[in-house]
């Protein structure tokens, strides 16, 4: 009866907390498995298996890590698609149904009559989220490539297999969902021979959704991946490889012992910051916190230590025991933000609660860099940094549930490199970027990023793919043919460079439309190249206006300049007198539309007369018009940012 009371009051108290609160509480606080203990010590190196699952998006990750919970009695069996996305804890995952964090869990599992811990972590497997994939990579001595049967090796497929190749793990490869009508096992199979250099026979099929075949892949788990290396005696070394902020304990570590025996209330080190904390909390994840006692070589958990801020949980970083030295274990490099935007509140007065937002919503996402930023026309806001464009609109769809944010997204821009005669300058903001790149200016020349772009498509979308790779300033284009078949079967992967600003707008909308959807689509960072960018900004009545600002390619800015001022024809709204809206380059005007007047019949109470009466009240009213335009101003108001920036621009 008491325990009841305690649940009635839990629930009350979280009902009267309010939508965004209840949100922020789910998203930031992991509930603890009840009446669950597990004896580490039991678990030596050779009884421990450490493994990833990677795939391209869409093929089956998070399913089959529902079946592997289930089979090994780590979560409860239901019927047959009850337990669906288990790991996938956010809202915007389970509504895309897409993994944007990983995530960790451990099982335990009896083979050969012997208990062995299972530390599986579910990555994700869009391309946006490539630095999740080898942050988890980086704990793991094997992983399990998946590969659907009835859509093949993608894009993504070949970039985490070479991303888990370098790390130089054990990887089994597995084909899913043979159960689909589609399904064509035989020829993908010779697809992952052909790619990857996989025995056929190596290969195990199964089909996540209904379990057939997963117990095979378990026992390969067991059998195939190499177990960690590590003593109790050598000195203590722990690997930081992911970190979630608890509103209560602060910041939790995960953490991958190399050396030694970790306890509740040991002092600890970080290699990175040389600040001591001390450990208040260990456990591991079965899938919720399990509190344990000490974690031993080899072995995956949580530790809470009183960290108060998110950036002292450096990922990559060698944790060791208070007072002893040891070697810190090679990290990895940190995430690198490849598209910036700007965000800015609906109403200029909520700028204080969307900052802290944005603040708490960071704690959860470590590759989102953070600066302020002030715009005459939207007010103060902040300019952040994202690995990618889906990443951009996930962190949007976040605010706006889980906080009730209210926001205005700018156009994504990337940072260019400005080399000056003494010195290179970043450049993400338009606003900042030069007026004039030409002899007479300071500027020896503007670089932009290119990436470089792997594209796998069947045969039949070839030539699309090469129009719309050439309409995108693509550049040193090759090709190969990666089915040993003929036919319509057979596809291409088509490898270019390509700049990274023409893939961050519509690029990936256009890929799956020419393609009917076949095409898969993955890149990699290429450095920068020299191009020939110019600052594009729009006037108002004369004035330019800040937040419109646009850096764009010389090639494209007639067609660019076009497009936009018919779009700001239609949402500003009209005044008494005309509004030139202008496109400019420099000091060139690249397009123009006029926004007409209001016309007030000032002839209307006139009857009879001469006509030269009539004439000289309507330039009495032109000179009034004239006198207008020179001392007004045109202000854009927020619902034309908002309608105008929600569109596509390109």
């Amino acid at each position: 009866m008491a325990i009841l009371m305690q649940c009635r009051r839990a629930a009350l108290s979280l009902y009267f907390l309010g939508p965004s609160t209840r949100a922020s509480f789910s998203t930031s606080t992991r509930w603890r498995a009840p009446n669950k203990s597990v004896a580490m010590e039991d678990f030596t190196c050779d009884l421990i298996r450490n493994f990833s699952i990677i795939a391209h998006i869409d093929h089956g990750k998070s399913t089959l890590a529902d079946r592997l919970l289930e089979l090994t009695g780590t979560i409860k069996k239901k019927e047959v698609g009850k337990n669906e996305q288990v790991l996938d804890k956010l809202k915007v995952e389970r509504e895309r149904g897409i993994t944007v964090k990983a995530q960790t869990a451990s099982m335990i599992h009896s083979f050969g009559g012997r208990k062995h811990i299972l530390n599986l972590i579910d990555t994700p497997g869009h391309v946006d989220f490539a630095w999740e994939v080898s942050r988890s990579l980086a704990a793991c001595q094997g992983a399990l490539l998946l590969v659907d049967a009835s859509q093949g090796v993608q894009a993504q497929t070949i970039s985490v297999f070479h991303i888990a190749q370098e790390r130089g793990l054990k990887i089994i490869p597995v084909l899913n969902k043979i159960d689909l009508p589609a399904a064509q096992p035989e020829r993908i199979a010779a697809q992952m021979q052909s790619t990857f250099g996989t025995n056929p026979e190596d290969i195990i099929r199964i089909s996540a959704k209904t379990g057939r075949g997963v117990e095979d892949v378990l026992q390969a788990i067991v059998e195939r991946i190499p177990p960690p290396s590590g003593t109790t005696t050598s000195p203590l070394k722990a690997f930081l490889f992911d970190s979630m902020y608890d509103r209560y304990r602060g910041v939790i570590s995960l953490v991958a012992i190399q050396d030694g025996i970790l306890k509740k209330g040991d002092r600890v080190a970080s290699c990175h910051t040389k600040k001591k904390y001390e450990i208040t909390d260990i456990g591991i994840l079965n899938p919720e916190e399990v509190p344990v006692t000490s974690l031993h070589p080899g072995q995956v958990g949580y530790i809470a230590c009183n960290m108060k801020e998110s950036s002292e949980a450096h990922i990559g970083d060698t944790l060791h025991r208070a007072g002893a030295s040891v070697d810190p274990m090679p990290g990895f490099k940190p995430a690198k933000a490849m598209v910036y935007a700007g965000i800015f509140p609906i109403d200029t007065s909520d700028f204080p609660k969307l900052e802290e937002s944005i603040k708490r919503l960071a704690l959860t996402d470590r590759s989102v860099t953070i600066q302020r930023e002030s715009s005459t026309a939207l007010g103060q806001g902040c300019r952040l940094g994202f690995l990618g464009t889906l990443h951009m609109d996930v962190f949007r769809q976040r605010l706006e549930d889980e906080h009730d944010a209210n926001i205005i997204i700018t156009a994504p821009t990337v940072p260019y490199k400005i080399v000056y005669k003494d010195k290179e300058v970043y450049v993400s903001n338009p606003t900042e970027f030069p007026d004039s790149v030409d002899v007479s200016s300071k500027v020896k020349e503007v670089q932009e990023p290119v990436v470089k772009a792997s594209i796998i498509v069947p045969e039949e979308y070839f030539g699309d793919m090469m129009d719309l790779c050439f309409s995108h300033r693509a550049e040193e284009l090759e090709h190969k043919y990666l089915d040993a078949g003929t036919g319509t079967e057979s596809r291409i992967m088509l490898n270019c460079i390509i700049p990274l600003s023409e893939i961050v707008t519509d690029f990936f909308d256009q890929l799956k439309s020419r393609s009917s959807g076949f095409a898969s689509f993955d890149y990699e960072e290429a450095g920068y190249k020299p191009s020939n960018l110019a600052k594009m900004v729009f006037l108002l009545n004369g004035k330019p206006v800040d937040a419109l600002a646009l850096i764009v390619h010389r090639s494209h800015e007639d067609a660019i300049g076009k497009l936009w001022v018919k779009k700001l024809v239609k949402v500003i709204p009209r005044q008494m007198y005309e509004v030139p809206i202008q496109a400019a380059v420099g000091k060139k005007i690249i397009a123009r539309e006029t926004l007409s007047a209001y016309r007030a019949d000032v002839t209307a109470g006139l009857y009879g007369g001469h006509v030269e009466r009539k004439m000289k009240v309507l330039e009495r009213q032109k000179e009034g018009k004239a006198r207008m335009k020179r001392m007004g101003t045109v202000d854009m108001p927020q619902e034309a940012f908002f309608e105008i920036m929600s569109s596509k621009s390109k």
